[in-house]
């Protein structure tokens, strides 16, 4: 399997509902250094996994719509904890949407999987990974 990783990072406030989080019940900030990597089993006719300006691109896109935000006030959020396991499913679901899209280029149907890894820290960290959807026939 080949793969490409290309590197983001957004900044955040929430807070989290739940005597399992403790002081994390308040408000706080988090910044995340995000990871993301596509994965192909076949390299595309042009020699590559995924373009890797479109992918930066993409990834921007998705972590802008969260940046400097707290996530408490987002619609898509109400009710939710944000967690970072959860926070990694979201920009998941976002770039594979965006790839369905074609936004990811005219092969980029190829990609067999995507993985998304927060990084909240130097020694914490949650992913998500799936298998990507099929490209939109438009």
């Amino acid at each position: 399997m080949y793969s490409v990783n290309v590197r983001d990072h957004f900044m955040i406030a929430h807070s989290f509902r739940g005597e399992a989080f403790g002081p994390a019940q308040r408000l706080h900030g988090a910044t995340y250094v995000v990871d993301v990597e596509f994965r192909r089993a076949a390299l595309d006719v042009d020699g590559m996994v995924v373009d890797i300006a479109r992918a930066t691109d993409v990834l921007r896109s998705v972590l802008g719509e969260l940046n400097l935000r707290n996530l408490d006030d987002e619609p898509a959020f109400e009710g939710r904890n944000t967690t970072t396991e959860f926070m990694a499913r979201v920009i998941f679901d976002r770039i594979a949407s965006r790839s369905a899209a074609g936004e990811l280029g005219p092969h980029a149907g190829g990609l067999a999987s995507l993985r998304v890894c927060l990084h909240e820290s130097h020694v914490a960290w949650a992913a998500y990974e799936g298998p990507m959807p099929a490209l939109d026939p438009r």
